[in-house]
């Protein structure tokens, strides 16, 4: 399977696509992406990039600018606001809020374990937004329904 680029066409490893699969089927601000079409998938798909860390490596820190979004394929990650302690496992998605905010890193992110990470740089994440309605549409019902539920 490949994906188009604007400049290159570059092969996308079938362990990505199932993890962008499952997360987006099952997580977060990436469950909008339910209501997108297999194109939209993989263009989103084409944007991640595995990041690996080991136990007790920083991801972020507390008051950093938030420039990329996590989502957790395998191992843990802990979030600390300096009150408050969470976790982040298998499945789950990270540094969301703050991205598309604008606002600085509100908790510190650790690798718990030895962490595979999709890293979505916010400038291609909003690239892809400003480029494809259908993913901009989904994203806001997602959204909308999150709201309504809280």
């Amino acid at each position: 399977i490949t994906t188009k680029s604007p400049t290159e066409f570059r092969p996308l490893e079938p362990l990505l696509i199932a993890s962008c699969s499952r997360l987006f089927q099952r997580q977060a601000l990436l469950a909008a992406i339910l209501f997108c079409k297999a194109e939209e998938i993989l263009r989103i798909a084409g944007i991640a990039r595995e990041r690996n860390f080991p136990a007790g490596r920083r991801i972020y820190e507390k008051s950093e600018p938030a420039e990329v979004l996590y989502a957790v394929i395998h191992g843990a990650v802990t979030l600390d606001d300096g009150r408050v302690r969470r976790r982040a496992g298998p499945l789950a998605a990270f540094g969301v809020t703050e991205l598309l905010s604008g606002r600085l890193r509100g908790e510190t992110a650790t690798a718990e374990d030895d962490t595979l990470v999709l890293a979505i740089e916010a400038e291609d994440f909003f690239d892809l937004l400003s480029n494809n309605i259908d993913i901009v549409k989904a994203l806001f019902r997602h959204l909308l329904r999150v709201e309504t539920e809280s």
